[in-house]
């Protein structure tokens, strides 16, 4: 097992060189994944594969289509495949809670979308949940994240900024404001011709992107639209890299939703 794991982790370096061959710094933009409800993971990776397309994944538990988690077992060989394809990885949080506030005593209140949900967490409770995502993704893979990370809705306080550097995780990453793909939005309100249109018109290089691996809540499958996104802005002359390959001193805007 642990061969395999170092196979993988040669091949993933290699196919990432490989995928940067004449794609010029000043032509690069993001494309950044978080998990979410996994429908649409295997579409979105073939979609990758077709078009050479690299991304980076922030990683989070949550709950799938197939009734499990994201980070269990059954998404192991998931994993693994997108690693050998030289996509980069950061952590998402285990919980994905919300990070609301910070507490005169010293701790910040972490909230999840369920009534009742709310921890107070210190430095360490925090740490351990960026850590968590990570050490299971070593475990799954034998690969380390990226010191990257991602806080759920882009959500953050001055305190777990300065904690996140403290546990190891130098750089929260947020995402342009023409970057939002908007595959969490009402698509009786924003469907998939109205965001594919914005996205072709407004992104630009520098750009990070955003979008999940499935959104319970839309109605109109974002992913439709995935492959048009992507040939459209290669059409433009545009390229995919991950965060790990943005020229020195690149940073990614501050974002909320």
């Amino acid at each position: 097992m642990r061969f395999l794991a170092v196979i993988l982790v040669l091949l993933s370096a290699a196919t990432a060189s490989a995928s940067q061959q004449g794609c010029s710094p000043a032509k690069q933009i993001y494309l950044t994944i978080d998990t979410g409800s996994m429908r649409d993971a295997e579409h979105i990776a073939a979609v990758m594969n077709r078009h050479a397309v690299k991304a980076t994944f922030f990683l989070a538990n949550e709950a799938t289509v197939r009734g499990d988690r994201s980070l269990e077992d059954g998404w192991i060989p998931y994993w693994r495949a997108r690693l050998a394809e030289g996509h980069a990885f950061g952590t998402h949080t285990w919980r994905h809670w919300w990070f609301r506030e910070d507490k005169s005593d010293g701790t910040v209140r972490y909230q999840g979308l369920g009534r009742g949900e709310v921890e107070f967490l210190d430095k360490g409770g925090f740490c351990a949940e960026l850590n968590r995502s990570a050490d299971r993704f070593h475990a799954m893979t034998g690969a380390r994240m990226s010191p990257i990370w991602r806080a759920p809705g882009g959500r953050t306080t001055p305190r777990v900024l300065a904690w996140a550097k403290e546990c190891g995780f130098g750089e929260h990453v947020g995402w342009s404001p023409a970057g939002f793909l908007g595959d969490e939005l009402p698509s009786d309100k924003f469907p998939n011709a109205k965001l594919l249109s914005r996205a072709l018109d407004t992104v630009r290089a520098g750009d990070i992107l955003v979008m999940h691996t499935g959104i319970w809540s839309r109605k109109q499958n974002f992913t439709e639209i995935f492959e048009p996104l992507v040939t459209g802005l290669k059409d433009r002359g545009l390229c995919f890299a991950t965060l790990n390959d943005r020229p020195a001193g690149g940073r990614s805007a501050e974002a909320k939703r």
